[in-house]
């Protein structure tokens, strides 16, 4: 989802607002991917994953935890990222989830990562 009043001169005054952001569904949680912009007109990314919960009283609560990857560590991270994953695919036991007419999430493809 793109922000269609983002202007990159005025990035300053929406310091910490999403310029961009993808929300990707998996079950009980949601992770977002969300583009920021610093003051200096720079972007960043945010991760959150996002889970919900039943509180003892029947209401629902989050839990959130969020990590801030800045553009000099993109390639790092892309490639450690990678890495892990590949090692996963070959080394563990894992069950490819078909995803059905009603399921209520979104299957992530690492391969597009």
């Amino acid at each position: 989802m793109y922000r269609e009043d983002y202007d990159g001169a005025n990035a300053q005054e929406k310091n910490g607002e999403d310029v961009f952001s993808k929300p990707v569904r998996a079950g009980k949680r949601t992770y977002f991917f969300d583009v920021k912009a610093t003051k200096g007109n720079d972007f960043y990314l945010t991760i959150t994953e996002s889970k919900r919960k039943v509180e003892r009283d029947g209401r629902f609560s989050y839990d959130k935890h969020k990590i801030f990857l800045y553009k000099e560590d993109f390639q790092k991270f892309t490639e450690g990222l990678e890495e892990v994953i590949a090692y996963v695919k070959a080394n563990c036991a894992y069950e490819v989830v078909e995803k059905k007419e009603g399921d209520n999430f979104s299957e992530v493809n690492f391969e597009e990562l």
